[in-house]
């Protein structure tokens, strides 16, 4: 018995955060208020909290990442009624991400990859159609059936050609062949600024997990508190967590 690892980042969206957009349908009162009274300023410092990422899909694959956390919502008053990915504020378009991420497979046919959409805002039923849809015309029979995890080796998905496992946090996923359930690809998060905290819960929870024969995730990120963002305010998240 063997375990594959792969490389993943987090809010895999947001290097493309746009601070012309309005704040996304997540974020409580106290923020939407903040920017409705600050406006573009205070989009401007929202963005250095929020921007987790600065390569692209394309960069992001080049450089080993196989795992994308992903967040869609749909945007207030949109009349393309568009699907977006969103961290606080709108991101690019699902479907151009999602065309990007293909691009990048189609060229290395022995690539795999892990979608894993996680958060979903302002989204009825109509919006889950239309992103199935939209898996479905973008990667076909890339996309990898939902089937038990130990079942799953590169051998098996180099056999079948499929490249794509898409992990559906929603009971839509349980109507959808190609899409597995949530619960398959479990994120515990440590929730802590606390380097220490981190590394225990990290030990703590691989142990726990390797148990119970599904995918998961190791949150290797430290998450700021809201005194943080306080103290940092302008300097962002780059200089008050990363480079720490």
């Amino acid at each position: 018995i063997f375990s594959l690892v792969f490389l993943g980042s987090h809010d895999s969206f947001s290097f493309y955060i746009d601070e012309a957009s309005p704040v996304g349908p997540e974020q409580p009162e106290t923020v939407q208020n903040f920017v409705s009274v600050f406006g573009t300023v205070a989009k401007k410092l929202m963005r250095k909290w929020l921007a987790t990422q600065t390569m692209n899909f394309t960069s992001q694959l080049g450089a080993g990442i196989r795992y994308f956390d992903l967040r869609i919502s749909t945007k207030p008053r949109d009349p393309d009624n568009e699907l977006y990915f969103a961290h606080g504020l709108f991101s690019a378009k699902v479907k151009e991400g999602l065309e990007e991420i293909n691009a990048f497979l189609t060229e290395h046919p022995k690539e795999v990859v892990f979608l894993d959409f996680n958060h979903f805002y302002g989204m009825q039923k109509c919006h889950h159609e239309k992103l199935v849809q939209m898996l479905k015309d973008t990667y076909g029979n890339k996309m990898c059936p939902a089937i038990f995890a130990h079942e799953v080796s590169l051998q098996y998905l180099w056999e079948k050609e499929h490249q794509v496992l898409v992990f559906y946090h929603s009971p839509v996923a349980v109507e959808v062949a190609f899409l597995w359930p949530g619960q398959m690809m479990p994120a515990p998060w440590a929730n802590t600024t606390d380097t220490e905290k981190l590394i225990q819960f990290l030990q703590a929870s691989i142990t726990e997990r390797r148990k119970k024969g599904s995918f998961f995730i190791s949150q290797v990120v430290l998450t700021p508190k809201a005194s943080t963002v306080v103290k940092g305010v302008a300097s962002g998240l780059r200089e008050t967590i990363t480079e720490r």
